[in-house]
Parts: C-alpha cells; structure tokens; sequence
C-alpha cells in the first residue's frame, strides 16, 4: 500500500470509527476516490483497528482501571454487572462475525450502493436519537441485549457502529453519556477478538515494504481516534447529532447517484 494512501485511509478509520459516520463505508468511499486499485488488505485492517481500540483504553483509561478493580473483587457490584452487560451486549456480533463472516467480506467489494442506502438508514437513525429527550437512566441487561443485536446490524459497511449502538440506546430511554460510554466500551473487547482470530489465522503477512506504511498507518489512526472519541462524547452530550445525520444524507445521496451514473455510463 502506498505511503499517503495508508495515512488518509488510517485518518479515515480512526475518525469514522467513533463520529457516527460508518468506518467501513467511508473505507469503502476513500478506496474508491483513491483509486480501485487501492485495497485495503488483512493486515492493514488489523493495524487500524488495533489503532482504534488502543485509542479507547486510552481515553477511557480511568473507567477501565475501575471495571478491572471492580471486576477481580470478585463480588455482584456496579462494575461487575457493567462487565456482564459489555459481555450480553458482544453475544450477537460475535455470532455474526463468526457464522456468517465469508457473507459479510462479499459485501466489502466497492458495493457502493449498499453503503449508499445503509448510511440513509444511519442518518434516520441519528436523527431520531438526537430528538430523544435526556435521561439518568442506565443500560439494562435487557438494553444491552438490543444494543448488541444493533451493532452485529451494524456490521454492514455505511451502516455506523456508534451511531447505531448510541442511538439504539437512546431510544430506549438510556442518558446519552452513559450511552456513549457504553457504546465505545463494549467494542473494545470485540475488536481484540477479532484481531487475535486474524493473528492466529496464519493468514498475516507482513513484508518489509509495508512497514513504513503501515505504521504510519497506525500512528494516523491513533491520533484520529484520540480526537474522534473526546470530540464524540461531547457531541452525544449535547445533542449534536443532528449535523452528522445530515452529512450520512447527503454523503448516501451522493455514493448513490454515483452508482447510478456510472451504471448509465
């Protein structure tokens, strides 16, 4: 992969892997404004994502250092119960992810369209949670169950992850900081399972011309993600989901009208 390619598409998923924008459909849009040549390996996929979720523990740091002391208690508190609703909330992607996986990397083929009508559904989505008034009410085991189903749906490229997870959990009534919380926390153990099915997989290889990119890579997707999730928490804490609803409209609009003016080409 070319240098520049790798640090827009790391700058791309660090970004779009917390602002409710879909990471997958905006990989998906920059492979293609780049160029079709440009493809974003297995590898590169690990390096990013791997990006993305160390830039969550470090934001949230001090609440994982509470949940791990809270958990090895050993005891029914508040931080043990958050854990067993992080680990409800894994149950339906995880089933996705490991019975339908070869279904789902199908759809990851410059399918245009799909991401087009996915983010207008990401749009509504955020449009209706940001009308939802605020609450202090804190995710159930039974919210944390349709909070998962919402992010194994999400699995689709332009339908987003945060924005699906943190909306679901909206309109169920749940605080919008507490949903966010929530949203970005439960992601973090799936992202290292799935990074360590793909190291285990022998099906990584890197070769010494793609270090250079792939590091910078993942410093791109680092810092990206470090602004996105602070910027993200303030945003859902102000109502100000609005404008990204907006943006997913018009960007599947576009991804849309593109498919169709290419098929008449």
């Amino acid at each position: 992969m070319d240098t520049i390619n790798a640090i827009i598409l790391g700058i791309i998923q660090g970004l779009t892997e917390f602002l409710p924008v879909s990471s997958s459909g905006h990989i998906e849009l920059g492979k293609v404004i780049l160029g079709a040549e440009i493809k974003e390996d297995m590898l590169f996929t690990v390096v990013v994502h791997f990006a993305t979720a160390l830039s969550t523990i470090v934001i949230f740091r001090k609440d994982i250092m509470e949940l791990l002391k809270g958990i090895f208690q050993f005891k029914w508190n508040e931080e043990f119960q958050f854990a067993l609703k992080v680990l409800i909330s894994m149950i339906p992607a995880a089933i996705v992810g490991v019975y339908f996986e070869d279904q789902l990397e199908a759809l990851f083929e410059g399918n245009l369209l799909l991401v087009g009508c996915m983010l207008i559904i990401t749009a509504a989505l955020l449009f209706f949670a940001d009308k939802a008034k605020n609450t202090n009410k804190n995710v159930s085991y039974s919210n944390a169950a349709i909070i998962g189903i919402s992010q194994a749906i999400a699995m689709l490229p332009g339908i987003s992850r945060s924005g699906a997870t943190i909306s679901t959990s909206v309109l169920l009534g749940n605080d919008k900081t507490k949903a966010a919380r929530f949203s970005f926390l439960m992601v973090v153990p799936l992202i290292f399972g799935k990074i360590g099915k793909d190291i285990f997989s022998g099906e990584l290889a890197l070769e010494s011309s793609d270090i250079l990119p792939m590091s910078l890579g993942f410093i791109a997707a680092f810092v990206a993600g470090l602004f996105a999730c602070t910027w993200m928490i303030n945003l859902v804490k102000k109502s100000k989901l609005t404008y990204f609803s907006i943006y997913c409209l018009i960007v599947g609009l576009i991804a849309i009208g593109y498919v169709g003016y290419q098929t008449h080409l």
